[in-house]
């Protein structure tokens, strides 16, 4: 039996191909001339329209290899269609709440957040109020793309709850479609910060592992050496700081992968500094001294989750078309964190 908290991690923390669905789909040989927006609204469920079209427009839609960029296309027997869509609604309704949001960019197509440790992206199971998204809503009311209470309006990607860091999120249909495609594809540039434990032996490398759920712990992702059991994943790091029992890295990654960076450091021994479903919250390196153990239970105090955070995000632009990239600083609680462990060098 799968417990709440399971689901909310299922929901509330899926990668970025699960946040979409890429549909295949041929046509019959028996197949009448039909416009292709009638015949996908028709075969991808709770489709509309308006999200067809702007799919359509923004390339997601490929005829026999083909993208397509207008709607009128009238499908034949035997096309292949293929589309990246965002997938059908779970929830029938998101209430717009009136809570605090960090943007640092926005224009007529995008948003830019910096989501603070601890703020859950999207309503689910035990989380029905109070996230990123029932802000958005509030937000942005005004807005055709959030006002059918749709529950995902603008998202195209995922941070966990206790990372903090930098989101785009579209305000249109068609900004939604465009941005879903770069992430469906991994042609973003995200960039991350983290603190792990212990003292990498090399300034830089790559964890390479398929992850999925563990069998004994279905709260956490791990690393499969067999591909049918977990997804593939990429996470290249650089050192930044080294302070003997932790070490604070650069992460970029090139798949989305629920958990990936918190799993990926695990399974090579160097679990994220506080983060307690990955074995993090306890002292794993350094001395057996008294002063020591009390020295790190303040640093844990300080930084009171995991230490990562989402320092970049570079993509392309939905109406300008240049590429456009966004950076942030380190938030107060891992600022705090790193001057303690100065007191280590």
């Amino acid at each position: 039996m799968i417990d709440k908290e399971e689901l909310d991690l299922e929901f509330n923390e899926q990668n970025e191909h699960e946040l979409f669905e890429h549909l295949k789909i041929t046509a019959d040989r028996g197949q009448e001339l039909l416009r292709i927006d009638k015949f996908l609204m028709n075969r991808v469920q709770n489709a509309t329209r308006t999200k067809i079209q702007a799919a359509i427009e923004a390339g997601n839609v490929v005829v026999n290899d083909q993208a397509i960029s207008k709607s009128n296309y009238r499908v034949k027997p035997f096309d292949e269609i293929s589309i990246v869509y965002t997938h059908p609604t779970r929830l029938k309704e998101i209430i717009a709440e009136d809570i605090p949001l960090n943007i640092v960019y926005e224009d007529e197509d995008i948003v830019i957040v910096n989501k603070h440790a601890g703020l859950v992206v999207h309503p689910g199971h035990g989380n029905y109020s109070g996230t990123l998204i029932n802000a958005l809503m509030y937000h942005f009311q005004h807005l055709p793309l959030f006002q059918d209470k749709q529950p995902r309006p603008g998202l195209v990607h995922r941070l966990d709850k206790d990372t903090s860091g930098i989101m785009v999120l579209a305000k249109t249909e068609f900004g939604m479609a465009f941005l879903a495609k770069q992430f469906f594809d991994r042609t973003t540039e995200r960039q991350y910060t983290a603190i792990v434990w212990g003292d990498l032996k090399a300034d830089e490398g790559t964890i390479v592992g398929n992850l999925g759920r563990n069998p004994k712990d279905r709260m956490q992702m791990t690393v499969f050496e067999d591909e049918e059991q977990g997804k593939h994943a990429i996470t290249h790091y650089k050192v930044l700081k080294r302070w003997h029992f932790l070490t604070m890295v650069a992460c970029k990654l090139e798949t989305g992968r629920t958990h990936q960076i918190r799993a990926h450091f695990k399974h090579i021994g160097h679990p994220l500094f506080n983060d307690e479903l990955y074995g993090g919250s306890q002292i794993l390196k350094g001395k057996n001294t008294g002063t020591y153990k009390h020295f790190m239970q303040n640093c844990f105090e300080t930084c009171n989750r995991q230490a990562l955070h989402a320092k970049s995000l570079g993509f392309i632009h939905p109406k300008t078309k240049q590429t456009v990239f966004f950076d942030s600083e380190l938030p107060d609680d891992m600022k705090a964190l790193i001057e303690k462990l100065n007191y280590l060098i």
